[in-house]
């Protein structure tokens, strides 16, 4: 697996829908990949701050930086 195609799965791996043996390649990239251990913290949290956040409090502006911010972001490419 490379890191994008580890970008386009990680919502399925954070809600557990990876089928095993895809997860289980996506893990093994995880362990070789520094840039995308750290991608995948930032999203859980991420998540986790915006979990607490009902949407009706979240700022427009702020909302519409971060998903620039997660739309812009790449992997270190190895």
């Amino acid at each position: 697996m490379d890191c994008n195609e580890l970008v386009e799965l990680v919502t399925e791996y954070l809600e557990h829908a990876l089928d095993p043996a895809v997860r289980a390649r996506f893990e093994a990239h995880l362990s070789e990949c520094d840039g995308c251990e750290n991608y995948v913290e930032q999203f859980r949290t991420t998540i986790q701050t915006l979990g607490r956040v009902t949407a009706d409090r979240l700022d427009p502006d702020f909302r519409q930086r971060l998903l620039d911010t997660f739309r812009g972001w790449q992997p270190d490419q190895r």
